[in-house]
């Protein structure tokens, strides 16, 4: 039975939501929700198999792409982004390409922000491409360059706001008008925001992606991400996982609703401690710049006060010198755990030149001012006193 049915959360707060919204109970009255570890599922009769494998019976057929705990996980995340349905899949990179293999045909065109993750770029511009999905990348915040690329083939806007590594932000109502007025979709990387902080489609986008790997799970646990939007397009997206099946599995999925519970906790601390490393880095002398939209010097920032409930816990930096210098500033620390990954209780250094934007050209890096001194923290849970102390162990090392 249902424990919390979906009409008495009707207005709930995103943090009742992040706890309550999509939990289902058992015959057994449990209380946690339910690992439900079976590939498949025994019908009462074989009308009854027949019509749920035909879609006209609802209820499970297989868990490629129908299990309990992963649709517990998929209503939550809906619910906190404001869609009418979720799919879950097995990689953020899966949850791209699901949506991309789902709803784009050969001679289709896509607008993609320049500002996006080196994966995003080289699955658009490598495997798309082979397909005959054509990709134009613009300045992430220069709006004539967005109107100037749409062509009559041009069916999805796609863009990350704050954008990884150089958070920049771009304005979402803006781009879903440009969107709907060219019959276009918009979709939005939320990673470094979560619904949290930011809803997108509230702001006009059609469809919300996600790596649930970052945030949403928030311990660095699990991989798996997450596409949210309307009922059409979901289920768009679900027929392709159910012939494709990059789909999520159900500890995963359980896993990552255990994460949603204290999604809104961690997001306001990680908000916060990078606000004040921010401030901390913006008056040290061997830092040239500091990107994050909580400064007022930063471009986006009135942008990302009106758009955002705060300013999230990634940032980037640009040390004096070049890559040598930026090397010996990671291997400086001695906290801070040099992976790629983000969203992690602990905190997180990498040197995206070299390794998450590695694989774009040198025209590519120039184009996301991703330069050889450039450094990215993504700001964890531990005292930010000691996060500062790390980091002064970088700048000596200068």
């Amino acid at each position: 039975m249902t424990d919390n049915p979906e009409n008495a959360l009707a207005g709930a707060d995103i943090a009742t939501l992040a706890i309550r919204s999509g939990q289902q109970r058992s015959a057994e009255g449990e209380h946690g929700e339910p690992i439900f570890t079976t590939s498949s599922y025994v019908f009462s009769s074989a009308a009854q198999a027949a019509a749920r494998f035909a879609g006209a019976e609802p209820g499970n057929v297989y868990s490629r792409y129908t299990n309990p705990t992963v649709r517990m996980f998929q209503q939550r995340i809906a619910a906190l982004e404001g869609g009418a349905a979720a799919v879950a899949t097995s990689s953020g990179m899966a949850a791209i390409l699901s949506t991309c293999m789902a709803l784009l045909a050969a001679g289709d065109h896509i607008v993609c922000s320049r500002s996006v993750f080196g994966t995003t770029t080289a699955l658009l511009n490598k495997y798309m491409q082979k397909f005959g999905v054509r990709t134009s990348f613009v300045a992430a915040t220069d709006y004539t360059q967005w109107q100037q690329a749409i062509t009559a083939d041009t069916k999805i806007l796609f863009l990350e706001t704050p954008s990884n590594p150089i958070c920049e932000v771009v304005d979402i109502a803006r781009l879903a008008e440009l969107a709907g007025a060219n019959d276009c979709l918009l979709v939005v990387d939320n990673c470094f925001c979560t619904p949290a902080l930011q809803q997108p489609l509230a702001l006009g986008a059609d469809i919300v992606v996600h790596s649930a790997t970052k945030y949403l799970d928030g311990q660095g646990r699990c991989v798996g991400g997450v596409v949210v939007g309307s009922a059409e397009h979901m289920e768009a997206v679900t027929a392709f996982l159910r012939s494709a099946g990059p789909t999520m599995s159900p500890f995963n999925a359980w896993v990552f609703l255990k994460g949603l519970e204290t999604l809104q906790l961690r997001m306001q601390a990680h908000s916060d401690a990078a606000m004040a490393i921010a401030r901390w880095l913006s008056a040290q002398p061997a830092i040239e710049r500091v990107f994050y939209a909580g400064l007022p010097s930063h471009p986006g920032h009135s942008l990302a006060a009106r758009q955002q409930r705060a300013f999230g816990g990634v940032l980037s930096f640009c040390v004096s010198g070049d890559q040598a210098a930026a090397w010996r500033f990671i291997d400086a620390t001695r906290i801070m755990s040099l992976t790629a990954n983000l969203g992690d209780a602990k905190t997180t250094i990498v040197h995206p030149a070299t390794t998450t934007h590695g694989r774009l050209s040198a025209a590519e890096k120039a184009d996301a001012q991703i330069t050889d001194n450039l450094i990215r923290v993504a700001v964890g849970l531990e005292a930010r006193d000691d996060l500062i102390t790390d980091l002064q162990r970088g700048i000596d090392a200068l």
